[in-house]
């Protein structure tokens, strides 16, 4: 039941969450709750599914694990929604459509669905359409597969909602919605020899607005833009983001550290933002040698790298996400910890997601990590974080305060308090 992955819809109005397990579970929010002030973020069960189940490559003897690795909807073109989901090695589109009628009164067919003889039928019924309780149904309507040698990290759909790509380790795939059996391949960085391998593709994304540009990032710490109008394949960037590494910082983590997790274009599409295991930047699509803004996220853990490299969790892949006016921006850390940047005011702020805490319309109380010395009352010690407890996963909706964050197997939604 662990949650991989959490996406609000192009309005807000539906929440998914990906899960181990293979299943997608998809909220719907309340209706009555928009208009009453307290009730805004509230979201129930509108459906649930299996998406994707485990399998097993025989040429390889490798197990593929049913775990949904990324959820990306589509803008709703009519009454049903339509998502993609991916595992390590397929994604699917899916389709999601309520059903509240149902015919009845065939021919050819008695109530129960069996076929009645011919030589019975002596009068011509009109079938007619009767309400029914309402029913959510998920179908897959494409699946593309066979194309990634190696795990899929990434999915984004383009601006022109005709394409989508998918990312793996070492390779960019560009597919068109109605072809399942060809993909284009964008970027590859495979080497001739495994052996000189120096790095692999982290995440990846599509512009916001422009169709042919899309962006890249890299265990090394480096971003590249990506325009698809230079030439067929994308292995020559446009652009490439790199901050110059302070020598005095340097350590035998460094590398791992500075490995990017996650990268998202704002909204505007100006900016691109980037979360390392230490840090959240922003960088502007214009200057290159460095970020705009750099945040620390949990700086308190440079002096932990040791422990955490020893226990895996240095590994750990963060995501971070905008707000819908990209004011504001939100990334997880451990001890069930959120982290909130203001870009205008430069204040920060630090939230738990737990269940003692979180009672319905409860305020979260800031909380702070204390490093060494006295420790105040409402500090926490750094020595007491509990690093088996961490939010990976978390989403905000496209136009109004309403969070999503998923700690473990658990889904808090919170909303901003109105007086």
């Amino acid at each position: 039941d662990i949650i991989s992955t959490v996406e609000f819809n192009h309005t807000g109005e539906l929440l998914a969450t990906g899960d181990k397990g293979g299943r997608v579970v998809i909220f719907q929010r309340e209706q009555e709750s928009k208009n009453q002030v307290h009730r805004r973020g509230e979201y129930n069960v509108y459906s649930t599914f299996q998406s994707h189940e485990p399998e097993f490559d025989y040429l390889k003897s490798l197990e593929i694990e049913e775990k949904i690795n990324k959820i990306r909807w589509l803008p709703q073109q009519n009454a049903a929604y339509f998502l993609l989901s991916t595992n390590d090695k397929t994604v699917k589109l899916w389709k999601v459509s309520e059903r509240d009628k149902r015919p009845e009164g065939y021919n050819l067919k008695d109530e129960e669905g069996r076929l009645r003889d011919p030589a019975t039928i002596t009068t011509l019924r009109v079938p007619v359409l009767r309400p029914m309780d309402l029913m959510v149904e998920a179908t897959p309507r494409r699946v593309f597969a066979n194309a990634h040698t190696y795990h899929i990290n990434s999915i984004s759909v383009n601006s022109d909602y005709e394409t989508y790509m998918s990312a793996d380790d070492l390779r960019i795939n560009l597919w068109n919605f109605e072809i399942t059996n060809q993909s284009f391949n964008i970027v590859d960085i495979k080497p001739a020899n495994m052996e000189e391998l120096t790095e692999v593709i982290t995440a990846a994304e599509f512009h916001p607005h422009h169709c042919n540009t899309f962006v890249y990032s890299s265990s090394k710490g480096t971003i590249r833009l990506c325009d698809m109008r230079a030439s067929a394949l994308c292995d020559r960037h446009t652009k490439f983001f790199e901050e110059p590494e302070d020598p005095s910082n340097r350590s035998f983590f460094s590398e791992i550290i500075s490995s990017i997790s996650d990268v998202k274009f704002s909204h505007s599409g100006r900016y691109i933002m980037t979360r390392d295991y230490l840090t959240v930047k922003v960088w502007d699509l214009n200057m290159e040698n460095r970020p705009i803004e750099t945040y620390q996220v949990h700086d308190y853990l440079r002096s932990k790298l040791c422990s955490l490299y020893e226990n895996d969790c240095i590994f750990d892949k963060f995501e971070c996400v905008w707000n819908g006016s990209d004011s504001v921006i939100m990334t997880g850390s451990y001890n069930n910890f959120f982290r909130m940047f203001d870009r205008n005011t430069k204040r920060d702020v630090t939230l738990e997601a737990s269940r003692e805490n979180s009672k319905p319309r409860a305020i979260l109380k800031p909380r702070k990590v204390c490093v060494g010395g006295k420790r105040r009352k409402d500090e926490i010690s750094v020595d007491s974080l509990d690093f088996s407890k961490k939010i990976l996963h978390t989403a905000w909706h496209p136009s109004e305060n309403i969070i999503a964050v998923a700690a473990t197997n658990n889904l808090y939604i919170f909303q901003d308090k109105v007086n």
